[in-house]
């Protein structure tokens, strides 16, 4: 059974996850990436209120400490050394603007003060959400 997940990046991280097809995380997150499994759907917000597009993880969860990702404004040292490598499925050239779509997504409740549903890594959401996220991404 696949699953589909939000992930939380920075534009210059986005970038390094579209070229290398890795994503990456801190070890205060592995054990959500822990649940990851290949065939599952990955969309990545980045932050400044865009959706960049979705990706299908192909590995299992694995550590790799090598230097890859921008870690201006993170902890020094970090090294998201938590990762899954990546397939892209749909990543149009430019982002879609949230607000074309939120209000069409079930796991924001409240649609006013929606932020806080991005704040962390990762969180998973529903199938549909997911479907709607890539229909519209399809159509830029």
């Amino acid at each position: 059974m696949r699953n589909y997940w939000l992930c939380v990046t920075t534009k210059e991280n986005w970038g390094i996850l579209k070229k290398k097809k890795i994503w990456g995380v801190s070890k205060t997150n592995s054990e959500i990436l822990n649940r990851v499994k290949p065939g599952d759907y990955l969309i990545f917000y980045i932050k400044g209120k865009t959706i960049g597009g979705v990706f299908e993880a192909t590995s299992n969860p694995f550590i790799d400490s090598e230097k890859i990702f921008d870690t201006k404004g993170f902890i020094e040292n970090e090294r998201f050394p938590n990762r899954i490598r990546l397939k892209p499925l749909v990543v149009p050239d430019n982002p879609l603007k949230l607000e074309k779509v939120i209000h069409q997504l079930s796991f924001i409740s409240n649609k006013e003060t929606w932020s806080h549903h991005f704040r962390r890594a990762m969180r998973s959401i529903p199938k549909k959400d997911c479907e709607i996220i890539i229909r519209i991404l399809k159509q830029i």
